[in-house]
């Protein structure tokens, strides 16, 4: 038997194939269930899944609830930073803070020597790759993973394709149903809209002006938070023929700012609180600075605990309070969060 292993569970066919896997490789394998947002009949659904999953390898499966945690570290931030007229990216505030951080504390406790996720991702014990499957791989809401644990850290699936996965469960007797389940969204405590989440908790529909270039009103919205810089519809532009996106949002004034296309185009950022997995203060690499997007080239200085960015091409419809993510080819080599564009 080889050493324990801790398999963060959550009812989905990736993270049981995980299990799966492991248990077939003959590490002594743990589940664990996260109990995070508090929506409601979500966990008794993907609780039970879970435990059938774990059930099935054999398998004990524990449960931890960090509804708490999850709120203060995940849910809070996003709802401040949207009323902020920011834009959020929660999922790298979570893995950071709960699924490779309280999770990691979980192992310890239960003297598990590695942590394991279905995350779509490769290591080496000292970096983070991009996944083999590149149309599922989840290495930029990664990037902000306290690079201290990455030695304990394994993904079975990195290697593989979501398609293999989905064979794999559907052709064991018992799995069948994990290989049909629907894909679980990416923000997985947003059911329809973000603005629908934020409604409980602020007043997002409050009608404002619409700002050109030059600081007139040419329009109105209806709220600023519905908005996220490069949005193009949902508003009034009077006598407006070409297509017009949001550029600025001015959250104190409940004004946003729109322009062309071309007023979209960003050749610099400045990024804070950094999580680089290596010690170099200035090189040349790439960046991504949202997670559908292709990686632009890009010069980087760091100095006083900054990142200043400078992009060989225009890049259109950056956010502050994204995440810019550095990659050397398929090695991620770091990254920040933008504070200004």
């Amino acid at each position: 038997m080889k050493e324990k292993v801790l398999v963060g569970m959550s009812g989905g066919v990736d993270s049981t194939i995980t299990t799966l896997l492991l248990k077939e490789e003959g590490y002594e394998v743990e589940g664990l269930y996260m109990k995070l947002h508090s929506k409601p009949g979500y966990h008794e659904i993907h609780l039970a899944r879970a435990q059938k999953a774990a059930d099935f390898v054999g398998i004990k499966l524990h449960v931890l609830d960090l509804q708490e945690t999850f709120n203060e570290k995940v849910f809070k931030p996003f709802i401040d930073t949207y009323a902020e007229g920011k834009t959020p990216n929660p999922c790298a505030l979570c893995n950071r803070n709960l699924k490779f951080g309280e999770m990691i504390q979980f192992a310890d406790k239960i003297g598990a020597k590695y942590l394991a996720t279905g995350h779509y991702i490769k290591t080496d014990g000292k970096f983070f790759y991009m996944a083999q499957d590149d149309t599922k791989d989840q290495s930029y809401f990664l990037f902000y993973v306290n690079r201290d644990i990455l030695p304990r850290l394994k993904f079975p699936l990195g290697e593989r394709h979501k398609s293999d996965i989905k064979k794999i469960a559907n052709s064991i007797k018992g799995l069948e149903s994990f290989a049909s389940q629907a894909e679980s969204s990416e923000i997985c405590f947003v059911e329809t809209t973000y603005t629908d989440v934020l409604k409980d908790y602020v007043e997002v529909d409050k009608v404002g002006d619409v700002l050109d270039q030059e600081g007139n009103v040419v329009g109105e919205h209806k709220g600023y938070m519905h908005y996220t810089i490069g949005k193009r519809r949902g508003f009034t532009v009077k006598g407006a023929h070409d297509p017009h996106f949001v550029t600025k949002i001015i959250p104190e004034k409940n004004q946003i700012v729109v322009g062309k296309r071309e007023d979209l185009a960003c050749n610099r950022v400045v990024l804070e609180n950094l999580n680089m997995f290596n010690d170099k203060k200035e090189f040349t690499t790439t960046v991504k600075l949202r997670y559908r997007t292709k990686a632009v080239e890009c010069h980087v200085k760091i100095e006083n605990d900054k990142a200043y960015v400078n992009l060989e091409e225009g890049v259109f419809g950056v956010a502050v309070g994204q995440a810019a993510v550095f990659y050397d080819e398929e090695k991620l080599i770091g990254g920040g969060w933008i504070i200004e564009s």
